[in-house]
């Protein structure tokens, strides 16, 4: 399974205003991305609002997204659940009759499985269901609570998931990336998930990475990465603290939600977030607006 490379962007679910989908924009949010240099999307994630979409609303979202994908601009990756397995079975099946690039398991976020072994039988069931897809772990526990240690995972999932491509590396905890970088001589592919660490990750190795502000300023992470591999460690630490800079106004301004208005500052509008998710008010995306033009940095944003 060949590793992947470059910005996997994790795209938001486009919502009309009355909460409901927006598939319409699906073909001009793949054009977006494609423009500005995306390899990937990850779809039906966290900022795609997976958790909070029926599953025949993530159905229609894979359609949308590999209906634009024939000729395999993007790779696609579908984010096929968490808590019930004999769920997730049905929507990998799904995912793979529609012509997804693979599939990405999240752990149980009620009943926590303790050990890597527990959670490696747990995607084992799903990823069976689908042996012809490579299959990602989504690592995230500050939203699944699942703390099992990634190598631990991967020394068990290793003999248990032939078709086992990696891990969506979502935490801070470099000592457990690198060793699972290591592991087996570098067999997975480990796509990093912190967009605000992203040049460290780089320096252990890391040669792609999935995030959301891929979505709205995949320039800054373009110019970062290529500074990185000139050995222009200055101008690569400058953008990472620019990439900072722009990732604080998410707190300041309530959340994951914030990136919606983000990507309507760029022209690319996705509604809102669903509840309990707290969207921003009219006037508070005023100053949002005011803030985001105070750092400068408008040739590091997408354009439409």
């Amino acid at each position: 399974m060949k590793k992947m490379e470059g910005l996997i962007a994790a795209p938001f679910a486009p919502m009309q205003a009355d909460g409901k989908l927006n598939i319409d924009k699906i073909p001009a949010y793949f054009q977006f991305l494609q423009k500005n240099g995306i390899t990937g999307a990850f779809i039906n994630g966290s900022t795609g609002e997976g958790v909070s979409l029926s599953h025949d609303e993530k159905v229609k979202i894979t359609a949308a997204w590999t209906a634009q994908n024939k000729d395999k601009a993007l790779k696609v990756i579908n984010l096929v659940g968490g808590t019930s397995y004999e769920e997730s079975i049905a929507s990998a099946v799904s995912s793979a009759e529609l012509g997804v690039d693979a599939i990405s398991i999240l752990a149980p976020y009620y009943f926590k499985p303790a050990s890597g072994k527990q959670l490696a039988e747990f995607c084992a069931k799903i990823a069976e269901a689908v042996p012809q897809l490579p299959v990602y772990f989504y690592h995230i526990p500050v939203l699944t609570g699942c703390n099992v240690s990634m190598y631990e995972f991967l020394q068990a999932a290793d003999s248990m998931i032939p078709n086992l491509a990696g891990i969506k590396y979502t935490h801070e905890d470099f000592m457990d990336f690198l060793s699972c970088m290591s592991y087996r001589e570098g067999k997975y592919d480990m796509l990093w998930g912190r967009d605000e660490n992203l040049l460290p990750a780089l320096v252990l190795g890391a040669r792609g990475g999935v995030g959301s502000t891929f979505n709205y300023a995949a320039p800054l992470y373009h110019q970062l990465i290529k500074a990185y591999d000139k050995g222009n460690f200055a101008e690569a630490r400058q953008l990472q603290q620019q990439s900072i800079d722009m990732i604080r106004l998410l707190g300041k301004y309530g959340g994951i939600a914030t990136g919606k208005a983000y990507m309507r500052y760029v022209g690319m509008e996705c509604g809102e977030f669903r509840s309990p998710v707290q969207n921003m008010t009219k006037e508070a995306y005023k100053a949002f607006e005011a803030d985001v033009r105070a750092l400068n940095m408008e040739a590091l944003f997408s354009k439409i």
